[in-house]
């Protein structure tokens, strides 16, 4: 039996950040922990606005505190592939010059979103893969840390689930993610993965590709996705959701929309966050969980 698609929304005001832990199957017990950490990292996220950075800014930042938390399938804790190591996908956009960069299958450093980040400032390619990917992190400045600073013994374990035939419990999904709305109306989206435990190596899923996990647009929405990444690709849901909202959906219907569409086309599930130009945002899923927060000026909400 499926689960029921849960979706809800809310008003931001002039700014605001909204984030995701990851649509999947977390225990009930370890629920309210995935979305304290999601709420933390939608603190981090908007104290950068406060301060008078950007929602790109914002995102990034947001992005990184998910990384760095052990709790969640990116950055370190990552999940493991079919030969035990991580390979992080993660992607990053702003929705007034609609610049964007992305890496994936890219192996050995610790925050990929601040990868793809330079990839949009540096503005020659929008997606750099595996060593390439590598190379271009280097040439940067990023310095490699290696699997060993990576791999936890948690994501030991769900590989060891998975790899038995059993799916893992109490992970946050297969992403984490964030939308922004600044306060001179730069809307903004980033997300990164570790992808799918015991996926074959070299497979990347939608969280680097633009339209399918990440999509920003000032005159439309900015949207995060979540959950099975083949179906997302297959269906571009990030770009899908913010045509919804530049066609007068409200942000929480238009996600609604899309993750029902995945499941009712293709059969997949999932979540997202969004957040449009008014500063209304929304959040669904199809899935029994997907931690998520968000923080304005006046205010902050969190939940799973």
């Amino acid at each position: 039996m499926s689960e029921p698609i849960v979706s809800q929304g809310g008003f931001l005001g002039r700014f605001g950040v909204v984030v995701h832990g990851g649509a999947g199957n977390v225990k009930p017990e370890r629920r309210a922990k995935h979305a304290e950490g999601c709420l933390r990292a939608a603190r981090a996220g908007l104290e950068v606005l406060r301060q008078g950075g950007s929602a790109l800014d914002a995102v990034e930042r947001a992005a990184r505190v998910l990384e760095d938390d052990t709790l969640f399938n990116a950055g370190t804790g990552a999940c493991l592939d079919e030969e035990g190591r991580v390979a992080h996908d993660a992607s990053i956009m702003e929705g007034r010059g609609l610049a964007a960069g992305a890496v994936c299958d890219l192996r050995g450093f610790a925050n990929p979103i601040s990868i793809a980040r330079a990839a949009l400032d540096d503005g020659r390619h929008v997606l750099y893969a595996s060593e390439g990917a590598s190379r271009f992190a280097r040439a940067r400045g990023f310095v490699p840390v290696g699997d060993e600073a990576l791999v936890t013994e948690a994501a030991r374990e769900a590989l060891a689930t998975a790899r038995a035939g059993a799916v893992p419990m109490g992970w946050a999904g297969n992403t984490i993610g964030a939308v922004a709305l600044d306060g001179h109306g730069l809307l903004a989206a980033a997300t990164s993965t570790g992808g799918m435990v015991n996926k074959r190596v070299g497979r990347v899923g939608d969280s680097p590709i633009i339209g399918a996990g990440t999509y920003a647009d000032d005159e439309a929405g900015a949207v995060s996705t979540t959950g099975h990444g083949e179906g997302m690709i297959r269906l571009c849901i990030a770009r899908t959701a913010v045509e919804h909202m530049r066609g007068g959906v409200a942000a929480e219907e238009a996600l609604r929309r899309s993750i029902e569409h995945l499941r009712a086309r293709i059969g997949s599930t999932g979540g997202a966050v969004a957040i449009d130009p008014r500063g209304n945002y929304g959040l669904s899923r199809s899935t029994a969980s997907m931690s998520w927060a968000a923080t304005w000026a006046e205010g902050e909400a969190s939940g799973f």
